[in-house]
């Protein structure tokens, strides 16, 4: 059995969420787990409902919202659709994970070192 999308709506304005909600609701494969009026209360409502996907308004004088870095940081695996209804555009926020190395001595002093934070990484390492 095929599990649903969980979405959550939030914030303003009104007539963005009403129009979203009238859209989500009734898809197949959509789960439409919540909806906040309020941007103090998404980060609570996030929690509790642990949407896959958070629908905000856009306020188009910043490129991104504070909160985006707040709920991102919180809780990676979550990812964020902002619309800016005044000019029909959409951004895609999600966080991703990066894995970096270094080559390292096998000594106890790299091996202290590198858990002191004080290594330095040695020519050719892989970021």
């Amino acid at each position: 059995m095929e599990t649903s999308v969980r979405v959550l709506v939030a914030n303003r304005p009104r007539l963005l969420r009403e129009l979203v909600l009238s859209t989500l609701t009734g898809q197949e494969g959509i789960d439409v787990v919540g909806e906040a009026e309020n941007e103090q209360d998404v980060p609570l409502l996030v929690a509790k409902t642990k949407p896959d996907f958070l629908l905000i308004g856009l306020d188009e004088s910043r490129p991104r919202p504070p909160l985006c870095d707040l709920l991102l940081r919180d809780f990676p695996a979550l990812r964020i659709i902002a619309v800016a209804p005044n000019t029909n555009v959409g951004i895609f926020y999600w966080a991703s994970l990066e894995i970096h190395s270094t080559t390292m001595e096998a000594s106890e002093e790299a091996l202290l070192g590198v858990m002191r934070k004080s290594a330095v990484p040695q020519k050719g390492s892989v970021a």
